[in-house]
């Protein structure tokens, strides 16, 4: 666990170019925000970044009118429920739940008082967070992912780059969201994967222990390609997952492109970095006096294609200019 009062010292140029209060604050008042994370080890380290970019842009510099109380789950998702507890009991501003779905989870169990902001999940209301998108009601909100027309057009670009395929895997941690809103999203797959005439293979790993007894599973099976769906515990793990695709040789399609960054083949989803950006508009209007249960759920507003071609000629593949040309990035 990490618990850090972030009071930098080393800040002096940057506070002479601050103001003094964020709009709005009462002046001498500390903003006090606890960050329930999932694994700041491993996560992308430009998301949290982002969420404290978004912050200084807004006019908070730590260690003149911001404090942020860290609870790190170091990959161990079962911790939520006691980190969001002592978050609740420091008695912060508002929780980012940075950690997904079952950090914000935890921490509307914990708190129904307590404002919440979700910096990251896939279908909100499915999961239980909020009663809708426009008015989520209650003391949470935040920013949703869309992960049902994620996976629809993910296993679209997966037929594209490789044509031939008419089995595909798709890779799903069971427990890291509710179960009506796991059958919407193996639905929307299911749909996807109809569409364009292939066959689902839904394999389950609840934790890195399971992922050899998966990848055996996809190859049995003989599936043709992987698509997986992320989660915070899968992020934290993305390394061995890319190279047990490539160790199978199978062409596979990850949501973030910190898996492409890592070797995998291609990503596609949003922005993940911007969505924590603009997580610390939702902080700022909260500490304004705004009610989370007031504030719409966000939707993404980028989505980004990132391809690795050195991953596709070791797996002897030729992505299709038609797929490269809407590329956001190639990397070489």
């Amino acid at each position: 666990m990490i618990s850090r009062r972030m009071f930098i010292g080393s800040l002096a140029g940057n506070l002479l170019a601050a103001p003094l209060t964020a709009e709005g604050q009462q002046p001498g008042r500390v903003a006090r925000i606890g960050y329930l994370a999932a694994n700041l080890a491993v996560a992308d380290p430009r998301t949290r970044e982002a969420f404290l970019q978004g912050l200084r842009d807004l006019g908070y510099v730590e260690g003149r009118n911001l404090l942020i109380e860290y609870r790190d789950a170091a990959g161990k998702t079962e911790r939520f429920p006691a980190l969001a507890a002592e978050l609740v009991a420091l008695k912060v501003d508002v929780i980012v739940a940075a950690g997904g779905t079952l950090a914000a989870l935890a921490a509307k169990q914990a708190t129904t008082t307590l404002p919440i902001v979700f910096a990251a999940v896939g279908n909100p209301v499915a999961e239980g967070l909020v009663t809708s998108l426009a008015r989520p009601r209650g003391n949470v909100t935040g920013l949703s992912l869309v992960q049902q027309e994620i996976v629809g057009k993910s296993l679209e670009l997966l037929k594209q780059a490789v044509p031939e395929v008419s089995r595909v895997a798709l890779l799903l941690k069971p427990d890291s969201m509710p179960d009506r809103a796991k059958k919407d999203r193996l639905n929307a797959a299911d749909v996807a994967a109809r569409a364009l005439s292939v066959r689902l293979q839904v394999v389950e790993a609840r934790g890195p222990e399971d992922f050899d007894r998966a990848f055996s599973d996809m190859t049995r099976a003989r599936a043709g390609a992987l698509t997986v769906l992320a989660t915070p515990v899968f992020d934290s793990e993305r390394r061995r997952l890319v190279d047990l695709a490539a160790k199978n040789r199978l062409p596979t399609v990850y949501s973030y492109r910190s898996y492409v960054e890592a070797g995998g083949l291609m990503s596609y989803g949003p922005d993940l970095a911007d969505s924590f950006r603009r997580a610390a508009t939702y902080v700022d209007k909260i500490l304004k006096g705004a009610k989370p249960g007031d504030l719409p759920v966000e939707q993404p507003t980028k989505f980004e294609l990132v391809i690795n071609l050195k991953t596709a000629k070791a797996l002897g593949l030729t992505i299709p200019q038609s797929v490269l040309q809407r590329a956001d990035e190639v990397i070489q």
